[in-house]
């Protein structure tokens, strides 16, 4: 039988081929137009600012060749003021995800090239959607900011964009890590978003946070400030707080991002990961018995003790830079992740004021909202006296430590170290608040106050009537430490569950953080708590 030969068929079905390869080379042909940006000179421009293009950022951002941009081909509706005519591809912002370290990521980085990184209703369109993707998907979110504010020919759409990102980084606050990298200027309402955000990052000399710019500034009060003295990485990392870590680079900022994930999990509902440890657990730190001088007047480097404990001698501290009073870090300890926070003897002799509160409650509520237990290094003197703190609401700020600690489930394990007194002693993860175990070194003093401060008190009058004040004084001091401030008083009291040698403090936490592993707790059925603001 003779075959019937469609020859129409044929010839259509082979210029469908031809038009589909036609396509796909269109297509490419976009994505390449996409990926260069908007012109060669856009992209000088922007290396002489010191800064790297939207593209290369994403890149240092994810394991190579794992990112998937999507809407990369969205485009802006508005007219007016010239808009019609500039429609370029992406309109300002890059979205996708990938993967850091082998884990999802999402991410979205504006890209100063196109309007100046400034937010527009379908800029913002992409945000919304990346940010539910990542909440759904229960995996980190990091936004690369680099922007001029909302889009002002866009007019209140641009706000209303603002507003969507904010109500979704409060939805996903305590669900998923959101992070925020400031890698040019971030002003007005823009900067609301990052202050939304568990970690804050930027870059000296290209970075800048204000609500109100320079020029602003001089027009309102008459003041003449250039933008980094006003609100560059230097300001926010050590005046005003807002900056949880300050990088030289582009490039080192990038990468301690990356490593800050590896120490968070994807969400509320996982443990942070773990890794196989390379130090041993067992190992005794004998250097502690020299670090820590037994004299509680004498000052020593935290840093030093902390970096004795944790595996390897790493550790990731938050606000380094800003309220140096208390230390902050994350760190591993036989291959867990934990959150330490510490007195710092070498700053204002480690005494608790209103930023340092502020500081360790902030980084206190976000280790219990993503499963990470807790460490808390004790050598406090107290709070800091004095009308200014007074009057600057230690009472309220002091409290949101109190609270955070009150309200923490994870594992909680406090050492004492040295001096704890009065109601800082409480407030940094006492027995009496909740932690689960508290140790102490054979140096500690638990008391309402110091002996000297507690004999002028207790003994005044006694003192003043003395033949001799100065022995009098001298020998109730000798009989209030030997009564009441001696390291077994608590333990004795069940106030301290063990005194250890500071030598066995690593293994001793180790210990203690492993058998509390799979704490439960639950807190009262509520809406929320009031938290003192």
């Amino acid at each position: 039988m003779t075959e019937v030969v469609d020859v129409g068929a044929e010839r259509d079905a082979a210029a469908d081929i031809e038009d589909t390869r036609f396509k796909a080379a269109e297509l490419r042909a976009l994505r390449e137009q996409a990926l260069a940006g908007p012109s060669e000179r856009a992209t000088e421009q922007q290396r002489a600012r010191g800064k790297l293009t939207v593209r290369e950022r994403v890149e240092l951002l994810f394991d190579p060749g794992t990112f998937r941009e999507i809407e990369r081909f969205r485009r802006h509706r508005a007219s007016g003021f010239g808009l019609e005519d500039r429609r370029p591809h992406t309109d300002g912002v890059v979205t996708g995800w990938g993967e850091v370290h082998g884990r999802t990521v999402f991410a979205y980085a504006h890209d100063f090239r196109i309007f100046g990184g400034s937010l527009g209703e379908a800029h913002a369109a992409k945000i919304h959607k990346l940010m539910d993707l990542a909440a759904a998907a229960g995996a980190p979110l990091v936004s690369l900011s680099d922007g001029a504010g909302a889009r002002i020919q866009e007019g209140v759409t641009a706000l209303a964009g603002y507003g969507g990102i904010f109500r979704r980084n409060v939805a996903s606050s305590g669900v998923i890590p959101q992070i925020s990298v400031v890698l040019g200027p971030c002003a007005g309402g823009a900067t609301y978003s990052p202050a939304l955000t568990d970690f804050v990052f930027m870059v000296r000399d290209i970075s800048q946070m204000y609500i109100t710019g320079p020029d602003v500034v001089q027009s309102v009060t008459g003041e003449v400030i250039s933008h980094d003295e006003l609100g560059g990485a230097a300001v926010h990392a050590s005046v005003s707080g807002v900056a949880s870590i300050a990088c030289d680079t582009e490039e080192e900022c990038l990468e301690e991002v990356r490593y800050l994930l590896s120490l968070l999990p994807a969400n509320n509902r996982e443990l942070p990961p773990a890794v196989a440890p390379s130090d041993s657990p067992a190992r005794r730190v004998e250097a502690l018995l020299d670090l820590v001088p037994a004299d509680p007047s004498r000052a020593y480097d935290m840093r030093l003790v902390i970096e004795e404990i944790v595996d390897d001698g790493e550790m990731m501290e938050v606000h380094a830079t800003w309220a140096t009073n208390i230390i902050c870090t994350l760190a591993r300890l036989d291959g867990h992740v934990v959150g330490i926070v510490a007195n710092q003897p070498y700053s204002q002799a480690g005494v608790l004021d209103i930023h340092s509160s502020e500081k360790a409650a902030r980084f206190v509520q976000m280790c219990d909202a993503f499963s990470i237990p807790l460490v808390t290094l004790v050598d406090v003197p107290g709070f800091l006296p004095g009308r200014d703190q007074e009057h600057g609401g230690i009472i309220r700020h002091g409290a949101k430590l109190l609270y955070a600690y009150c309200n923490a489930t994870v594992p909680r394990v406090q050492v004492i170290l040295r001096k704890a007194y009065g109601g800082a002693y409480i407030v940094m993860d006492s027995r009496s608040i909740g932690c689960d175990l508290s140790f102490a070194w054979p140096t500690n003093e638990i008391a309402v106050m110091g002996a000297e401060g507690a004999a002028n008190v207790v003994f005044r009058r006694e003192i003043a009537a003395a033949d001799d004040p100065a022995a009098a004084r001298a020998q109730r001091i000798k009989e209030y430490k030997k009564e009441l401030m001696h390291p077994y008083y608590a333990a004795e009291r069940g106030l301290v569950d063990e005194v250890i040698d500071p030598a066995d403090t690593r293994a001793a936490l180790i210990d203690a953080l492993g058998a509390l592993r799979h704490k439960e707790a639950a807190l009262p059925s509520r809406k929320h708590g009031n938290l003192p603001m």
